[in-house]
């Protein structure tokens, strides 16, 4: 019987200890996080004891670092790629939200989101991803930078669509353990992951080759998307799990400025201008990956009229200054020095696909496809076609949105949190700005946060330097909703209700 007892209590033991081995590791929660479940003192408390039970009357939370994510809310207005009924992939003649709420949010004060990383600031960049996502969550507003507290009434979202590609690849998963932790069953789609899955799905229907060097595929992200490395590290896992052999060759480009010229950052791009300036931020003239090439400048082909090209020589001609002054140019100088890289990795085997790793680029698809084809014909000055072959006939751009959307509404359907609404869903859409009464050094002449005071700021505290506020024509230039007017015709619609 002691016997008995005894091996009774070794087994015991012996469970126990590998129960042990299975239980997971607590994840150590960031200061946010800890604030917005447990800190009813912090501004950033979420009260998620308190979040709606029912959520499909809810909005769909977008959020981006600028007008970039539109193109992404612009997928989501339109898209009608799934039978409404059965679930089934195919259109039906009905958008697959009809009936749906927005709530877009454009956290421009804070922009750009790529340089976080190259000033060594990603754990603040983190915090501001979250803060982000607990702005979706919540149901406040600040009605204008001057308010101590914010006053207006919003609806909380019942998902949240992260539309930048920085954002999603530095904090996803932040967001992912804040939802986890919150307990209210929100769900987070990202970017990165929409965007490599349709490559792979292309690469399945359009490609059998099995051998090394089989198939190369650009990317064109910013500086802080390109230093996570998710991309890379995404196709390569995705590849694997979904049984892929073919060899995927990656060559990307950090595309500094790119983003910020779009919506029109003036250490950027600044229209208003006819010389170079200092305060400059864009690509210079240099050998770097991201430069500006001498050597490149015919294949570049700039548009120089309108300043587009703001330039100034030296007694002995030679370039003293070489500045960008376009997001059209800033489209040309990353795309071509991408299809150059490729050409000097010595890799033989032509670029098939490139994904547009921000959504603030297929503003310029435009540029982007005529600069691929201007490529094709490019001649060196011994009359050689230096990019021809290294194109592929049927090369295509990829546009994450798309399957940003599918996967959304996939989501929602799962979890029987669709609107199923007949009538017409609305947009509320914020902007963040800076907050009233910063010191006078930490605001610009065009009342932005100053760069050094933007990313010299420390994570973990309950400082707040921008708030969230609604659009309006105070916060968006009309070329920018010109811009929008024009390529986004379904946001547009939405947001000149709010304007008006």
């Amino acid at each position: 019987m002691k016997r008995y007892f005894g091996l009774l209590i070794m087994a015991l033991i012996l469970v126990s200890c590998g129960e042990n081995k299975n239980v997971k590791q607590e994840v150590e929660l960031s200061p946010i996080i800890k604030k917005a479940i447990g800190d009813v003192d912090s501004p950033f408390y979420g009260n998620f004891s308190q979040f709606p039970k029912e959520k499909r009357i809810l909005p769909i939370g977008v959020f981006d670092s600028g007008t970039g994510g539109l193109t992404v809310l612009e997928v989501l207005l339109k898209a009608d790629m799934v039978n409404n009924i059965s679930g089934e992939l195919g259109p039906d003649g009905i958008p697959d939200f009809s009936g749906e709420h927005f709530t877009y949010l454009a956290d421009r004060a804070n922009m750009p989101y790529g340089n976080y990383a190259a000033e060594n600031k990603q754990d603040f960049f983190k915090e501001l991803v979250v803060k982000d996502a607990l702005f979706l969550l919540g149901d406040k507003y600040y009605e204008n930078p001057m308010d101590k507290k914010p006053l207006g009434n919003k609806a909380q979202s019942k998902i949240l669509v992260i539309a930048c590609n920085t954002a999603t690849a530095w904090g996803l998963e932040d967001v992912g353990t804040l939802l986890n932790e919150s307990k209210t069953g929100v769900k987070v789609i990202g970017v990165i992951n929409a965007g490599v899955n349709a490559l792979l799905d292309k690469i399945a229907k359009t490609n059998s080759v099995e051998k090394e060097d089989s198939l190369a595929v650009g990317v064109l992200a910013t500086v802080g998307t390109i230093a996570s490395g998710a991309y890379e590290r995404t196709i390569m896992q995705e590849r694997e799990a979904k049984g892929h052999k073919e060899f995927i060759k990656v060559v990307n480009i950090p595309c500094v400025g790119f983003a910020e010229a779009v919506d029109r950052e003036k250490d950027f791009v600044n229209v208003e201008l006819t010389s170079p300036r200092e305060s400059y931020r864009g690509p210079v003239l240099g050998q770097n990956e991201g430069d500006i090439k001498m050597s490149l400048l015919p294949a570049y082909s700039f548009e120089y009229n309108d300043g587009a090209i703001l330039r100034e020589k030296d007694a002995s001609g030679n370039y003293k200054a070489f500045q960008l002054n376009s997001a059209q140019n800033y489209a040309r100088l990353h795309l071509v020095n991408l299809v150059e890289k490729h050409r000097q990795s010595g890799v033989k085997v032509p670029l098939k696909y490139v994904i547009l790793g921000c959504t603030h680029y297929p503003f310029m698809i435009e540029t982007l496809q005529q600069t691929i084809e201007q490529l094709r014909h490019y001649k060196n000055s011994n009359g050689e076609y230096v990019y021809a072959g290294l194109i592929a006939k049927d090369f295509e751009f990829i546009d994450p949105a798309v399957y940003t959307a599918l996967e959304c509404y996939q989501t929602l359907r799962q979890d029987n949190q669709l609107a199923l609404n007949p009538g017409k869903g609305k947009l509320d859409a914020y902007i963040s700005v800076p907050v009233y009464g910063l010191a006078p050094d930490c605001i610009d002449d065009d009342g932005n946060l100053t760069y050094n005071f933007k990313y010299g700021r420390e994570y973990g505290t309950d400082e707040i330097t921008t708030v969230f506020v609604p659009f309006s024509r105070r916060y968006l230039d009309e070329a920018t909703l010109g811009r929008i007017e024009s390529m986004l015709p379904k946001s547009y619609e939405k947001i000149k209700q709010i304007l008006e």
